[in-house]
């Protein structure tokens, strides 16, 4: 992408940083966060940054394209506050999208979720039947629902994308996520510093663990191209939370134990095994994840060598 006029909402957080980051690059990219998870020490300079809401009107919504990643982006937050959730995750969406219609812009990428699909150790297809268990999973299926309104009553181009498990460490733009931050960074940082890191249960759930740099460009190509639709946004392969110890401490020259206790989110919420099927957005973009497993815990290692 070159040339464009970009709003990246959640811009000052740890996907959204990352896209306006590398968007800035070649393009004019303005950001806009609330301040609930991001901070604008994550921005360079060449990102034009405004601190505002979703919920706000006269947003900076003039551009070509809008990458709306802004929401309260765990089972934790909604829980804490089920209606604060619906109005960010929902009303923001429809907010932002309605201001950008009304100013000329007929692309916008979005971020849902693969916790739908549930736990499966196979690949997860769009197409499959999902079903909403927790109160983040309703509100991003309201978005789906409502860019499909989007999409069909003003013909603008909406993709959803259901991202799994980004992560990119602390070394990157995630450490200001603490708690919500990907367990492979929460993990790295524990294990580094000498503390056994907690894992939920016996540590054989799985995870199809996406490094940061291959969402920023499948999201890119998805606003490129101008793509309407639901897209997975994975690696197609899974790896389980002692593996994940066994290599930060394989690339640490560690030997931290983890710390096996039970897991506080219910099993009926709870999704025990992810993995994605990617061929749809593949197909459609020439998309390929070019980070493994392994060499993406040798980068959020690295900082610790």
């Amino acid at each position: 992408m070159q040339g464009q006029r970009v709003l990246v909402t959640g811009g000052a957080g740890f996907i959204g940083s990352n896209l306006a980051n590398h968007l800035a690059e070649e393009n004019e990219v303005i950001a806009i966060d609330d301040g609930y998870l991001g901070t604008e020490d994550n921005l360079t300079e060449a990102v034009e940054f405004h601190e505002r809401s979703v919920l706000e009107d006269d947003l900076p919504t003039d551009v070509d394209v809008v990458f709306h990643l802004a929401a309260l982006s765990s089972y934790a937050m909604h829980e804490e506050n089920p209606t604060k959730g619906v109005r960010v995750n929902v009303e923001g969406f429809v907010n932002t999208v309605e201001q950008a219609r009304e100013d000329g812009c007929d692309t916008v990428v979005y971020a849902t979720t693969s916790s739908i699909y549930g736990s499966r150790t196979e690949p997860s297809p769009e197409d499959m039947h999902v079903e909403a268990h927790t109160g983040y999973e309703a509100s991003k299926l309201a978005r789906e629902r409502y860019a499909e309104y989007f999409a069909h009553h003003y013909d603008m181009n909406m993709a959803g994308m259901r991202f799994f498990s980004v992560y990119q460490g602390y070394g990157g733009a995630e450490e200001h996520k603490g708690e919500f931050a990907n367990i492979i960074a929460q993990f790295a940082d524990d294990i580094a510093n000498g503390e056994s890191p907690k894992i939920y249960g016996d540590g054989s759930q799985t995870r199809d663990f996406t490094y940061i740099s291959d969402i920023v460009s499948g999201l890119e190509l998805a606003g490129e191209d101008e793509l309407t639709g639901i897209y997975n946004l994975g690696t197609g392969e899974s790896y389980d939370f002692n593996t994940v110890v066994e290599y930060i401490n394989e690339e640490l020259g560690t030997d931290v134990e983890p710390v096996y206790v039970e897991n506080p989110i219910p099993d009926d919420v709870y999704v025990h095994d992810t993995m994605a099927d990617v061929s749809k957005f593949s197909d459609a973009t020439g998309w390929r994840p070019e980070i493994g497993f392994q060499e993406g815990v040798r980068r959020v290692c690295s900082q610790y060598l």
